[in-house]
């Protein structure tokens, strides 16, 4: 975590609240491998990193609650009787969303002050807005002894992006940013909402994140039309989600399906099976194969899912090209953001000084890259 940025919320909210916060840590994540599958009851490969949310805390006097964010240097004032979404597209509405879902839940809170900034690079597909919503409503369940578990507060959290976000997303962001286990990720089975933490230890390599530094607009809608497309065919196949269907089920409602929302499909029950394959090539230290199914992954979600994009497609190329990267893809709901690479210690540096270059001159903007550590969930500061 970033002392730097907790000293400087705490300092932020000090001189506009004049009272002393309770601090939490919420941290963003990363996903190894799984993209999509957990809107479909299936399995994914998260880990909370050590760049996230720090939010102060405190309780108010005042007839209205007030949330200040750091960064942007805006704040809000709502009334907690009167709550309702703000414009679409604000940042407000991941906490005025948590506040609803509390109150929907019979759960009384009186008015707060919050002041929020974070460290996760905007855009990047690390679930910034799932560590907003967990620092909220982990914070509002200390201050007023609300008695939740921290499985009732990412269905919070969950809910809050659903109902006031309008992005109809699973449940891997809050449960990562929760439930995140230091140097561990964890296979978590999105229909039992259970994990299994694995120890990483990649030994002579190592996993490095390059920010395209894009975000194409389509992102929300094609999510939202993507999860439709699933929950429809899981209808048509007569399975509760896509988790439950295989290959040979596909196969029989091919003629009454498009083209592209079969591929869409297939997509999803082939990369539930590559996340127990990954799991599996952890258990065994076997890298070489973890890599191959990256690579599959981004393979996957670019001509079958068409969730990438041109600029995150030629960063796994550049990965291909260099014999020390083991496998790389895009990461996140799509369209900008990301790559993951799992890469040689030995020849990170080059790798890095060779992708910067390349992709300047190739789109005339710069790639921004980064190391990260597995960090623990949600906390007290």
């Amino acid at each position: 975590m970033n002392t730097e940025l907790s000293n400087k919320i705490k300092i932020s909210f000090k001189e506009r609240f004049k009272t002393e916060p309770l601090m939490i840590f919420s941290p963003g994540r990363i996903n190894i491998i799984g993209e999509h599958t957990d809107y479909n009851d299936g399995f994914v490969f998260p880990a909370a990193v050590n760049k996230g949310i720090v939010a102060g805390i405190q309780k108010s006097e005042d007839f209205e609650s007030k949330v200040y964010a750091v960064d942007k240097n805006e704040e809000i004032s709502f009334s907690l009787y009167t709550l309702k979404p703000s414009a679409e597209g604000s940042w407000a509405n991941y906490v005025l969303g948590v506040v609803s879902e509390l109150q929907n839940r019979s759960k009384t809170i009186g008015n707060f002050n919050i002041a929020f900034g974070g460290d996760i690079p905007g855009g990047a597909g690390m679930s910034s807005s799932a560590a907003l919503e967990n620092s909220v409503v982990f914070g509002l369940n200390e201050l007023f002894n609300l008695g939740l578990s921290k499985e009732e507060m990412i269905l919070i959290s969950q809910k809050a992006e659903h109902n006031y976000v309008g992005v109809k997303c699973g449940i891997m962001d809050q449960y990562a940013s929760m439930f995140g286990i230091e140097n561990h990720a964890l296979l978590l089975d999105c229909r039992t909402v259970k994990s299994k933490p694995y120890k990483i230890d990649f030994k002579d390599y190592e996993l490095i994140l390059i920010n395209t530094n894009v975000k194409h607009s389509l992102s929300d809608s094609a999510y939202n039309d993507r999860r439709s497309v699933c929950e429809s065919i899981a209808e048509m196949l007569k399975v509760k989600a896509l988790r439950d269907a295989t290959e040979y089920d596909l196969q029989g409602i091919k003629d009454k399906v498009t083209p592209e929302n079969y591929q869409k499909v297939l997509y999803i029950i082939q990369e539930n099976d590559r996340v127990i394959k990954a799991s599996k090539a952890m258990e065994a230290d076997d890298l070489k194969t973890l890599g191959v199914l990256l690579y599959a992954s981004h393979e996957g979600l670019q001509n079958q899912y068409k969730v990438s994009c041109f600029e995150l497609d030629f960063l796994v190329e550049q990965a291909k090209l260099n014999g020390h990267v083991l496998g790389a893809r895009m990461m996140g709901g799509g369209f900008g953001g990301c790559t993951l690479n799992l890469i040689a210690k030995n020849e990170s540096e080059n790798f890095k000084t060779h992708v910067a270059k390349v992709y300047n001159e190739k789109f005339g903007k710069a790639c921004s890259i980064y190391s990260v550590k597995l960090s623990a969930g949600t906390h007290l500061i």
